[in-house]
């Protein structure tokens, strides 16, 4: 008999229970073994001109793997990767758990300080890194940090490691000296911590967001599922792959064993480019990345592609422009501590008699827990410290706080037991997030706790108001925030992007909203700018625009 120690929601091992030595801890390391086994010369990874088989990349996994215990990475350590998406990347999803550690995927377009930061928590000693990417670093980065270098094209060419001196390396000289030698697939502990994955930090120091090997599989196979993946789907990395190990898609699409196309920066032209040149049908991103394709001069219909998209509720303007395009978009909902998605709108057979406007709306709900997950409710929002949870009114109309539990919630926060705890308070893991349950059990979300905009006492959705500044032709992009207001405390302001030669103004967004929602949540201030402050997985960073509405205020009346 083998004894294996599981973690309860709060990550504190309840007592001991055997299973029998024909169970075989869950890990989805074994889906790259298994596709290399009977799918050995599939394409398994295309980056620019290189193409790799799954026999060729579980190869280069097990090299990398005997690499790094080379290089002393024991079990249970952090290895760090910094690069975009590539072949590279998606390969330490591999050959660092198979080393035993946890990878800690680092996301590309933070300061160097901020990087600094997390190198430092995670306690990380061997960095993979983009050659010019880490160059970018300067000095942040400790003297006694390993680094192994990535090139930072497609085309082959390789970095050279001499000028960081003695502590780097080339990955593909190191990785042709490495041992090839068969390593174990299988993990001893499905509890062990695959991943490490930085929260954005947007109003705080990050937070180090723990990722088993068990909840992976897991969430792996719920992306496999909803994303209806298999070994026909060639799927456009458009998603970051540092972004919640891409959704566990960097493992899901291993597992379905189909093509993973790497795309380094998201570019309209390129994406339309790749949907031809690599038969691409499936992909994933945020609503921005939606945007991003839908206005590329490129666009035009098309059929056989399939988008999942989340990150923030998408615009039902967005989602009728895809339908006109032919690509099916798929709406789910989650967060880093939930592996990514936790939720999906599964379209309802009688949808497609709805007008196209209805049908929008209701695919921009969150829906329902996916396969893999297990319950997610709307419940009154809490004070510090109270652990009774009661659930709103399934009417659509009251708010409460989205809260989850199951198999596709974090075990933790790394090295942060305070935090792991208040998130977990009641037993169930507390989004921050603002939303209503409809009578058919489908969740709406509404908006974060923090984004609420709360006039003359009553609570203003500003996703609301954004989705009816985006209804707008001309409205290219549109953030809503609370701004100070004497009179009722606070009003909501937004910040509007227009397409180029567009006479809409100020007044023109005020009167379009008029027409659209109640008065009192029209915005009581409209500023045009070029383009809205977003962070790598495209979520706005309201925190900026919001200490720009309120600026010269010694305090925030909310």
């Amino acid at each position: 008999m083998t004894t294996i120690t599981k973690l309860d929601m709060r990550g504190e091992p309840p007592a001991m229970t055997a299973i029998s030595g024909l169970d075989t801890p869950l890990s989805p390391l074994g889906f790259l073994a298994k596709a290399a086994r009977v799918s050995p010369d599939a394409t398994a990874v295309v980056d620019g001109p290189r193409r790799q088989t799954y026999a060729q990349f579980a190869d280069r996994a097990t090299r990398l793997a005997s690499l790094l215990k080379m290089r002393g990475v024991a079990r249970g350590d952090r290895v760090g990767v910094l690069a975009p998406n590539s072949a590279e990347t998606l390969l330490a999803h591999y050959g660092v758990p198979l080393a035993g550690a946890a990878i800690v995927a680092l996301n590309t377009r933070l300061a160097p300080a901020e990087i600094a930061y997390i190198v430092d928590h995670a306690g990380i000693e061997v960095l993979i890194a983009d050659a010019e990417l880490f160059a970018g670093l300067g000095d942040e980065v400790p003297e006694a940090l390993r680094v192994v270098l990535i090139a930072p094209d497609a085309d082959g060419s390789q970095p050279d490691p001499a000028r960081f001196g003695p502590r780097a390396e080339a990955l593909e000289e190191a990785l042709a000296l490495a041992s090839p030698q068969p390593v174990s697939w299988t993990v001893e502990d499905e509890d062990a911590v695959i991943a490490v994955n930085y929260t954005s930090g947007t109003t705080g120091r990050p937070k180090g967001v723990m990722y088993t090997h068990r909840g992976a599989y897991l969430n792996a196979l719920g992306e496999i599922v909803h994303q209806q993946l298999d070994a026909d789907s060639r799927y456009l990395w458009t998603l970051p792959m540092f972004h919640c190990n891409g959704w566990c898609t960097t493992w899901a699409l291993t597992g379905a064993r189909g093509t993973h196309v790497c795309l380094r920066s998201v570019r309209g032209d390129q994406i339309w480019r790749l949907f031809d040149s690599e038969k691409i049908n499936r992909l994933a991103g945020a609503p921005a990345v939606l945007s991003t394709i839908a206005d590329d001069p490129a666009a035009r219909p098309v059929s056989g592609i399939s988008m999942v998209t989340a990150g923030a509720p998408p615009s039902p303007t967005i989602l009728r422009r895809f339908e006109e395009l032919g690509i099916d978009v798929t709406q789910v909902y989650g967060l880093t501590e939930t592996y990514g998605p936790f939720t999906v709108c599964i379209p309802q057979p009688e949808w497609a008699g709805l007008s196209p406007d209805e049908r929008a709306a209701r695919k921009s709900r969150q829906g329902v827990a996916m396969i893999h997950a297990d319950t997610v409710r709307v419940v009154e929002r809490t004070s510090p410290g109270e652990t009774m949870l009661v659930d709103v009114p399934a009417d659509g109309v009251t708010m409460g706080e989205v809260v989850m539990t199951g198999n596709g919630v974090m075990k933790g926060y790394f090295r942060d037991p305070e935090a792991t705890e208040a998130a977990f308070a009641g037993g169930w893991f507390h989004s921050g997030d603002l939303g209503v349950m409809h009578p058919d059990g489908y969740v709406q979300l509404l908006d974060r706790a923090k984004d609420v905009v709360v006039s003359g006492g009553e609570n203003i959705s500003t996703i609301e108001v954004e989705q009816a500044i985006a209804s707008h032709p001309d409205v290219v992009d549109c953030a809503v925030v609370s701004m100070p207001d004497e009179k009722w405390g606070e009003r909501p302001k937004a910040y509007v992007v227009v397409r180029p030669g567009s006479e809409l103004d100020e007044a023109g967004v005020i009167e379009h909203c008029r027409t659209r929602i109640a008065r009192y949540k029209v915005p009581g201030a409209v500023e045009l700018t070029e383009a809205l402050p977003r962070t790598s997985t495209g979520k706005v960073r309201k925190n900026e625009l919001r200490d720009a509405a309120w600026s010269g205020w010694e305090k925030r009346i909310n």
